[in-house]
């Protein structure tokens, strides 16, 4: 007996289910607008320390004449720090006056 029903509770349930729509999508925006620039952070990260190895080898070889032999010699005499929990580094050496090559993969 819906005699006096004006149809209010219907656009009460609409309203209602509108406002969580505009929360879900607004979370949705956040959560992914943090993982963009968790990634950008970390692709940030990532050239800066190929940067920083880069720099390294150069120094080496302008004060040595020879390309370094490993990438430990550059941490104990050049003080470059690798997070080698974030990042795997390989480093492989050719020859003294031949450039290595170095690649940084993300670790997961």
């Amino acid at each position: 007996m819906k005699r006096f029903y004006n149809g209010r509770e219907q656009k009460r349930v609409s309203g209602a289910m509108f406002s969580l729509i505009i929360f879900l999508v607004v979370i949705l925006l956040f959560c992914a607008g943090i993982d963009s620039a968790s990634q950008k952070a970390r692709r940030e990260q990532k050239n800066s320390l190929e940067d920083a190895i880069w720099r390294s080898i150069t120094q080496y070889y302008a004060i040595e004449g020879r390309y370094p032999e490993s990438l430990e010699i550059l941490r104990e005499e050049y003080g470059l720090q690798i997070d080698y929990d974030e990042f795997f580094v390989d480093y492989q050496v050719f020859g003294a006056n031949l450039i290595p090559d170095v690649t940084i993969l993300d670790r997961p």
